[in-house]
């Protein structure tokens, strides 16, 4: 199921910059021309186990120079002295051909995935301090292939989020309130450490949230697995928040269709099972709420140095399909995908209501400690 719903991502971002010209005489094998790498998986050595002991391996830790996480727009700023860590898990920032997975030091993914924590990651920088490691991540083209290479870049790329995550428990102390937070191929990631790494262990009660974005979670094949409940009142602590955002009207059908026909953590299969829905805006499961609910938008230029907050533009509620709705198609920036999809959007739509959600979530969590 991971590799077919990025494979729909990966064809929606195609078609928005390509054009959907050339998709319709081509179809599918234009995209894998373009993208699915023509050489064959170089087995690569497991990540080191004191490999993110090195600062050099992380795209954002606090004792890194020019900390891309700490960015913030105007009239906001990092917490001085964050009482909570934050592990975050990037999205896909290699897009080329040229390797199954992303080279650690490959410039223009690097300088993407900075990009992402400025837009994403920073949202939790008002709590918490960020830890965001470098990892060799699988490329868009292993999600448009059925072949055992793809599924070997993806084991790859987690392998190395795996070693990050225990050199990131090490280095923050045995006390640290953590919140986790990935978005697409990043909250896939994050996903599988819920299941392999916090359920039934004693991190588990470390955790103030996870914020698994931009990734669908089955409530009955996939949460019963991940150790951790969803979120439903927004004061809760120790739990999971997921959402993917769609504007009216909405054509999700793509994702239903591969959701239907996969099968959940479980073993169980999929279709028919609701999906986790937090709404940003309330903290809730299942809820809406207008515009002037949102606290503030963050409209990006490309290198956010533009970026401003702008509140109550833009509303959300949780639908019976599970997606969140947000009315009609806010102009955020281009790459809006085809069928109304805020995919790329799905943290900025909300950030600075993401930013009090963490702040309650942390303030709660402690109360009870």
């Amino acid at each position: 199921m991971a590799r077919k719903f990025l494979y729909v991502i990966t064809a929606l971002i195609v078609l928005t910059i390509a054009g959907a010209f050339a998709y319709r005489l081509f179809g599918t094998d234009i995209l894998r021309l373009a993208l699915v790498p023509g050489e064959t998986f170089r087995a690569q050595a497991p990540a080191a186990p004191n490999a993110y002991d090195d600062k050099a391996m992380w795209l954002a830790r606090p004792d890194l120079p020019g900390n891309p996480a700490l960015w913030t727009p105007t009239s906001y700023t990092p917490a001085t002295a964050p009482r909570a860590a934050v592990f975050y898990i990037h999205p896909t920032s290699y897009l080329v051909r040229t390797h199954w997975n992303a080279p650690l030091d490959d410039a223009e993914a690097n300088a993407r995935a900075a990009l992402f924590l400025r837009g994403q990651a920073s949202a939790f920088n008002g709590s918490a301090e960020i830890w965001a490691p470098r990892y060799r991540q699988a490329t868009f083209g292993a999600f448009l292939t059925s072949e055992a290479d793809a599924n070997r870049a993806l084991d790859l790329a987690y392998g190395d989020v795996r070693a990050a995550f225990a050199a990131f428990l090490r280095q923050v102390g045995p006390d640290r309130p953590i919140i986790l937070a990935g978005h697409s191929q990043g909250a896939l990631h994050l996903e599988r450490l819920l299941r392999d790494e916090i359920a039934g262990k004693p991190v588990a009660a470390r955790i103030v949230a996870a914020y698994v974005v931009g990734w669908p979670v089955s409530r009955t094949t996939d949460l019963p697995r991940l150790g951790l409940p969803e979120c439903t009142a927004p004061a809760q602590s120790g739990c999971i928040a997921s959402w993917l955002s769609f504007a009216t009207p909405a054509d999700p059908s793509q994702f239903t269709d591969i959701y239907d026909a996969s099968t959940g953590f479980t073993g169980q299969p999929r279709k028919g099972t609701p999906m986790v829905c937090t709404n940003p805006l309330t903290g809730t499961a299942d809820a809406a709420a207008p515009a002037s609910a949102n606290l503030g938008t963050l409209f990006p230029r490309d290198d956010l140095s533009a970026a401003g907050i702008a509140p109550g533009r833009v509303p959300a509620a949780c639908a019976p399909t599970g997606f969140l709705m947000i009315g009609d198609p806010p102009d955020v920036g281009p790459y809006v995908l085809p069928g109304n999809n805020y995919h790329v959007y799905d943290y900025s739509l909300f950030w600075a209501n993401v930013r009090v959600d963490a702040a309650r979530r942390l303030a709660s969590f402690e109360a009870k400690r």
